[in-house]
């Protein structure tokens, strides 16, 4: 008799509260608001970027799209996703097909969830 498997692909997301605490401190709320939407809506672009230079084979610009997460996902404390990011870059560099597709598609996992849960942090300060 054979078994059928399914495996959950979740994993917590981490926000750091610090991090995002010392953005409120430095800018204030509103420039801090600012800062958070603007990467907010960066983030979503790059990822569906990230998605469509995959299918297009194009690891160069997957690549520096990827590093670019890196960055903005550090600056609003996202940091479970900016080594994601790191490990689809290693990936690439490793020219590594499976490993790439692998974790780009836990990349896109971990950002469209990580989006949600900054969202719905700021639903609730609303």
């Amino acid at each position: 008799m054979s078994y059928i498997v399914n495996i959950r692909l979740a994993e917590p997301v981490q926000l750091d509260q610090v991090r995002l605490g010392t953005l409120y401190a430095q800018l204030g709320e509103t420039g801090a608001g600012h800062v958070i939407s603007r990467a907010m809506e960066e983030l979503a672009v790059r990822l569906e970027q990230c998605e469509t230079l995959w299918r297009a084979s194009n690891r160069i610009q997957l690549r520096k799209h990827a590093r670019s997460l890196i960055a903005i996902s550090d600056q609003i404390g996202m940091h479970r996703l900016a080594q994601v990011a790191r490990d689809v870059t290693d990936c690439i560099d490793a020219e590594d097909e499976v490993a790439i597709a692998a974790t780009l598609s836990r990349m896109l996992r971990t950002g469209e969830r990580s989006l949600s849960a900054i969202w719905a942090m700021e639903d609730l300060s609303i």
